[in-house]
């Protein structure tokens, strides 16, 4: 799995950039589907987190978060990434 962190508007502190990698082994059993995982972090009025899914078989996700906490931000859009991981894999066990 390919992993990319972007921050635009602001330099993201590299304690955040560790907790984003910490966190993405809550789907670790899903390295062997994801080619790449893009992760996008801007700062305006509040932080807008976005992710980009890239599934082996084609399939592509964009999920988004805003919050005016990046700490919480990161927790909850890691935790959309987990269902939609869990959702497609059982997708991909139905065919």
């Amino acid at each position: 799995m390919n992993l990319e962190i972007k921050a635009v508007h602001f330099d993201l502190p590299q304690d955040y950039r560790e907790l984003i990698e910490k966190k993405i082994h809550k789907i670790e059993f899903a390295q062997d589907m994801i080619v790449d995982l893009l992760f996008t972090v801007t700062k305006e009025k509040d932080y807008a987190i976005e992710a980009q899914l890239n599934f082996r078989w084609g399939t592509s996700h964009h999920l988004k978060v805003n919050d005016f906490n990046l700490r919480d931000g990161i927790e909850k859009l890691i935790d959309k990434i987990d269902a939609k991981v869990s959702k497609e894999k059982e997708k991909i066990k139905q065919h």
